[in-house]
């Protein structure tokens, strides 16, 4: 994943409001999450949330399903794997390994 995307992913979830809707849409599960039932769950109002919701759907976070007259948010697993993965693919490989003498 390339790092603009990695950054951009990282500014949108560095909202608190949008932290907050995404952890709720990540905590849905795969069936996602009605946006009513997200408005009434975190009492932000209708166009708050479809600003917050329109941002997190940008950086490619999660994706709208429309169910008859029902808009459902799905969180973009994939994603989300591939920021965290960035994040760890190099943990500790700077680390010098020294060998410490046993007590």
């Amino acid at each position: 994943m390339e790092i603009e995307v990695i950054a951009k992913v990282l500014k949108e979830l560095g909202h608190p409001t949008r932290l907050t809707i995404f952890k709720r849409v990540v905590r849905a599960g795969y069936q996602g999450i009605a946006v009513g039932r997200l408005q009434e769950a975190l009492g932000i109002p209708g166009s708050t949330l479809s600003h917050h919701i329109s941002s997190l759907v940008s950086a490619g976070l999660i994706m709208q399903r429309r169910e008859s007259r029902t808009l459902f948010c799905v969180a973009e697993y994939e994603k989300l794997q591939g920021v965290i993965h960035f994040l760890q693919d190099e943990c500790c490989a700077d680390e010098e390994l020294e060998s410490v003498p046993p007590s």
